[in-house]
């Protein structure tokens, strides 16, 4: 019986070593191939084969791009006009198309004055949840109302939010138009003081970046002369996005850089 009993313990204690041993391993494992997929080399060979917006653009000179997104209120529109004739640059404007059917003296404005009228689409839909046939009605139904204003239609499109999947860019791809998204965020839409909009830009702007803004942001008019100013004294050309692009030969790496091919 004793020899029974300690023979009984010895196995269950096998077991349970066992047991552990195989719950350390699955564990092990886990943690494994979770570092795997997380390696950049893996991370960044995946990207590659996303489909992605237009970042920013590899420019050996100094050229910059300023954008201003808008999609809702319109008071400091001729400021701004205002402040790029003073330094005479231009810029690139994405507008929704609701805000277009809103403020259509202010669209024309923004054209008659040189700046690129792009589309930032009709409705400011997440576009990560339509299907393509709704991408291009959308992005259609946007460029109808610009072109009929300014006479021009967009051939530059920026996602609202700036959301967008495989689907979103390969829709705006078929459609003749390229997707732009941004590399210096100016951070005005949430606010913050001048000099911080300022400070930001100034620190992360590098040749071939494209900067976002929002034409009803509350302090961009009273940072865009320190930061145009800047920029200029430092060298910078300052272009519509469709004068910095690449036209032909081009690739576009995994973090969103236009790149000679």
């Amino acid at each position: 019986m004793l020899v029974s009993s300690f023979l009984s313990g010895s196995g269950r204690v096998i077991v349970i070593r066992r047991r552990r041993i195989t719950i350390i391993a699955v564990i092990l494992a886990v943690i494994g191939i979770f570092y795997a997929i997380s390696s950049p080399l893996i991370v960044g060979a995946s990207a590659t084969r996303r489909q992605l917006p237009i970042y920013c653009v590899k420019r050996d000179n100094k050229v910059v791009s300023l954008s201003f997104d808008a999609a809702w209120g319109n008071e400091d529109t001729q400021k701004l006009i205002d402040i790029f004739e003073r330094f005479g640059i231009k810029v690139t404007f994405f507008l929704v198309g609701n805000w277009v059917d809103k403020y259509p003296e202010s669209v024309k404005a923004l054209s008659d004055a040189g700046h690129e009228v792009m589309n930032h689409s009709n409705t400011h839909a997440h576009f990560n949840r339509l299907g393509s046939n709704e991408i291009i009605k959308d992005i259609n139904a946007c460029n109808d109302k610009i072109e009929a204003i300014t006479g021009v239609r967009p051939t530059l499109f920026r996602p609202p939010y700036g959301e967008y999947d495989d689907n979103v860019i390969r829709t705006i791809n078929a459609m003749g138009m390229l997707p732009i998204q941004w590399d210096v965020d100016s951070l005005d839409w949430k606010e913050i003081p001048a000099d911080r909009i300022t400070e930001r830009v100034l620190s992360r702007i590098k040749p071939g970046s494209i900067v976002l803004f929002h034409n009803a942001a509350i302090h961009t008019p009273e940072a865009l002369p320190d930061i145009i100013e800047s920029l200029l004294k430092d060298g910078y050309a300052i272009v519509p996005i469709s004068q910095i692009l690449l036209k032909e030969d081009y690739t576009i790496d995994h973090t969103g850089r236009q790149i000679p091919a």
